[in-house]
């Protein structure tokens, strides 16, 4: 499983402290192998997170 975080302006992540985070606040199997962080996460024009779009990227760098 693979987290898309987009962090609140003003606030730095690294992958490895949303990892941490998740092993001490979530349940083993619920914990994300890998995080992205992305500056801004794609949304229709009513604001809905278009999972498509970023399914297709993932495909398209899987495949690369």
């Amino acid at each position: 499983m693979k987290a898309f975080i987009k962090p609140k302006q003003g606030y730095t992540l690294s992958p490895e402290e949303i990892i941490q985070f998740a092993n001490d606040n979530l349940a083993q199997y619920k914990v994300p192998k890998e995080v992205e962080i992305l500056a801004e996460l794609p949304k229709s024009s009513v604001g809905k997170l278009l999972r498509r779009v970023l399914r297709d990227e993932e495909i398209t760098k899987v495949k690369a």
